[in-house]
């Protein structure tokens, strides 16, 4: 699909808009730093209203079909992030519809549990090696995201959150240097909403760039977050067939997989462990990209990933014993994102803060450090500011997502699923706190919003003043 530059541009005419509310908080975005952020910002006493672009909550969670919830703890066992993640897993989990390492398991070595991680080919989310070798059980959580879809709708309303769905976020409301509300496009026309404190959780930073604020964009080739990504699900596979083929017949089994990719397929899938989910796999493609903002990008890597799906579905069904009669049960309707623009906040997290034991006097959540060797066995945590959240020039308005403050080679280890819950456990707590204190966001006193969130189940350390540049 070739791109076509065209120079012409339109002057499109003023008109008048309907106030469709006004709010004390408006969210951007209902992934998962959005329904972090609503929740938590009307838990906490704030009028909030929660503007989303699908028909469906919790973004890369479960239209993305990344039902993984991983890096809950560090290496050594120790649970780092809790409080509405924690509570989301219980949720799901009291239902029956999620799956984790028993807590004596977090940080065991014992081979039997480390095998059924292992052969469920699911050893980025589940397995670290210690200093001496020995291979590691991370708490990571797995959730059935059609459950979840209904759980994180129930959490929302029951918090008193105003829910748009079907409704996209496309710029804000300016006053100055400062947003007053967000203009939104439905199938009812476009509205605005008016806030006193906006939170940006579209992921890419749709809405800071919109109001002028700096951002980084910058993304290494083959890092993860240079791709993107189009999961999908087979049903009806025999596993053990399919496991037992592959054993017995490795020669084989490697032969069609060179002969799958060569026909453009993806040979690689991991294993559904959810109860009743036994004849499940899951596929998790990554798919270079140069700019995961790029409409017409996205587009071909829909629409070519998605026959690629059809060819490895085909091929496996034909050619695999176990796959004899499997189908395609999903294919993400949401196009998995892993990087991007990043907003340009009052602190800037760096490799170096991946090195470091200091704690910010502003610390709002500590993320565990397990994807660095040898730093992540000497610095097992990680401090993430408050100030990563604040745009340095736009105010009323904060971010909470993937599009935090941070470089590439920090955001790439610390932006999934649960550390955006969290960034937006935070953010919607300190709105709540500005709005009501009257307060700028970056006014917001980092003690008191502390409290709220250790109230709130947060696991934070003991905070010590620190000034860094």
């Amino acid at each position: 699909m070739e791109k076509r530059p065209s120079t012409k541009t339109i002057m499109e005419p003023a008109r008048e808009i309907k106030v469709f509310r006004e709010a004390d908080v408006v969210v951007v975005g209902g992934g998962p730093g959005g329904i972090g952020s609503a929740i938590s910002a009307a838990r906490a006493g704030a009028d909030t209203v929660l503007i989303e672009r699908y028909g469906h909550l919790g973004g890369m969670a479960t239209g993305g079909l990344v039902n993984i919830i991983p890096n809950l703890s560090d290496i050594f066992g120790e649970q780092r992030i809790a409080g509405l993640v924690q509570e989301i897993i219980d949720r799901v989990d009291a239902m029956g519809e999620a799956h984790y390492p028993k807590k004596e398991e977090w940080g065991t070595t014992d081979k039997k549990v480390v095998n059924r991680y292992l052969n469920a080919q699911l050893p980025n989310f589940y397995i670290r090696k210690d200093a001496s070798g020995q291979q590691r059980v991370l708490y990571t959580a797995l959730v059935d995201p059609e459950v979840l879809k209904a759980e994180l709708n129930d959490m929302v309303t029951e918090a008193g959150v105003t829910l748009s769905l079907h409704s996209w976020g496309t710029r804000p409301i300016m006053d100055g240097n400062t947003v007053k509300g967000v203009i939104f496009e439905s199938k009812s026309g476009r509205q605005a909403i008016l806030g006193k404190v906006v939170i940006d959780s579209t992921g890419d930073g749709d809405i800071f760039v919109a109001a002028g604020e700096d951002f980084d964009s910058e993304l290494k080739p083959r890092s993860r977050i240079s791709n993107l990504a189009m999961v999908y699900w087979l049903v009806n596979v025999d596993i053990k067939r399919a496991d037992e083929f592959k054993a017995s017949q490795p020669e084989k089994y490697a032969e069609l997989m060179q002969e799958l990719a060569s026909q453009g397929g993806f040979t690689r899938y991991m294993k559904d462990l959810l109860k009743d989910h036994e004849n499940i796999v899951w596929g998790h493609p990554h798919i270079p990209c140069s700019d995961q903002t790029d409409v017409e990008e996205m587009t071909l890597v829909d629409v070519s990933t998605r026959k690629r799906v059809l060819i490895t579905y085909q091929f496996l069904k034909k050619h695999v014993p176990g796959f004899e009669r499997s189908i395609i049960m999903h294919t993400a309707p949401q196009l998995g994102t892993t990087g991007g623009r990043r907003v340009t906040g009052e602190y800037i997290l760096t490799a170096r803060d991946m090195e470091s034991d200091e704690i910010f006097d502003d610390t709002i959540a500590m993320f565990a450090n397990n994807d660095n060797g040898e730093i992540s066995l000497k610095h097992p945590g990680v401090c993430i500011p408050y100030r990563c959240l604040v745009p340095r020039k736009v105010e009323g308005l904060l971010v909470a997502c993937r599009a935090f403050s941070s470089e590439y080679s920090f955001n790439g280890h610390f932006n999934l699923i649960p550390h955006c819950i969290a960034l937006g456990q935070a953010a919607g707590t300190a709105a709540a706190l500005s709005v009501k204190a009257g307060l700028k966001p970056r006014e917001v006193d980092y003690g008191a919003l502390q409290d709220r969130l250790i109230n709130q189940g947060v696991i934070l350390p003991g905070v010590v003043t620190r000034t860094k540049a």
